[in-house]
């Protein structure tokens, strides 16, 4: 409407429930009739242990189907499954998505600040630093 996009200002409304004040809470409860997201409805956040686990899972996956580690910059790869932050089962219905080349990308830049295990787990890999 007028440019704006209502749907994202309605969800952002919603997810920023807190920082909204009572007056404005009570107008979007009971003149709109929109409600505060459940902790059903919120994005899970992921820690840097998370994606890095995530990460490494997509590098494992690639590196069992083509027995190296030597992606283009611009390979994504789609993990079969994994297990979220929370423990549960991602399947077919929600994939996941890394771009992997990138994150090997960013990955060698930082070598040196890699704690000891991430760099070892890279290395049975085949990573080439």
């Amino acid at each position: 409407m007028q440019g704006e996009d209502l749907g994202r200002w309605i969800t952002a409304q919603r997810h920023g429930w807190e920082q909204l004040l009572p007056a404005q809470q009570w107008l979007l409860e009971n003149v709109l009739g929109i409600e505060a997201v459940g902790d059903e409805e919120r994005p899970v956040r992921r820690t840097q242990d998370d994606m890095w686990a995530v990460n490494l899972a997509v590098a494992r996956q690639f590196h069992a189907r083509e027995g190296h580690l030597r992606v283009p910059r611009k390979h994504v790869e789609h993990l079969e499954s994994a297990e979220t932050p929370g423990g549960r089962q991602t399947g077919p219905d929600e994939p996941v998505v890394v771009k992997l080349g990138v994150w090997l990308d960013n990955v060698r830049k930082r070598a040196t600040k890699l704690a000891e295990q991430r760099r070892t787990d890279l290395d049975h890999l085949g990573m080439r630093w």
